[in-house]
Formats: C-alpha cells, sequence, structure tokens
C-alpha cells in the first residue's frame, strides 16, 4: 500500500486508467466482431454497423486506448470487406 499522498493518487490513476482501458479493449472486440459476421453474412445492417463501427473506433482512439492510425488501419479493412462483399451480390 503507498504511503504518500502522491502514489495513492497514482494508484487510484492507475486503476481507472486499467478499468477503462479493458472497458474500451472488450467494446472494440465485440464490436467489430459483430461487424465482420453482418458482413459476411450478407446482411443489409451490415452497411450501417460499418459505419457506425467507424465512429465508435474514432471516438476510443480519440481516449488514447490507441493510435488514430490504428483506427484508420481498421476502418478500412471493413471499408474493404464491405465492398467485396458489395460486388459478389
Amino acid at each position: 500500500m503507498p504511503n504518500l499522498k502522491n502514489a495513492k493518487k497514482a494508484l487510484k490513476q492507475s486503476a481507472k486508467r486499467t478499468a477503462r482501458n479493458l472497458k474500451n479493449k472488450l467494446e472494440v472486440k465485440k464490436i467489430l466482431k459483430e461487424t465482420r459476421r453482418a458482413i459476411e453474412a450478407g446482411e443489409g445492417k451490415a452497411e450501417e454497423l460499418v459505419r457506425a463501427t467507424g465512429k465508435k473506433l474514432d471516438k476510443i482512439a480519440q481516449t488514447g486506448y490507441f493510435k488514430k492510425n490504428k483506427a484508420a488501419r481498421l476502418k478500412s479493412r471493413l471499408a474493404k470487406k464491405l465492398n467485396k462483399m458489395a460486388k459478389k451480390s
């Protein structure tokens, strides 16, 4: 247990960040999996999901969970899959 005031504060900050990062990690995994399944299944709502996923990825990148380039890369890959699916059908 920390004894100094600043060490106590650092511990609280660390716990808060850890909780936020875990929430973001689970949320990103869930939304990406859901979107990929919709694209592969050829559902009509896939385009809406890709758009919503892009917004969510940008929002999470703003918090610093991962870099903006990673968000852009993930969005790009989803868009590619969506376009490929659209060409097939």
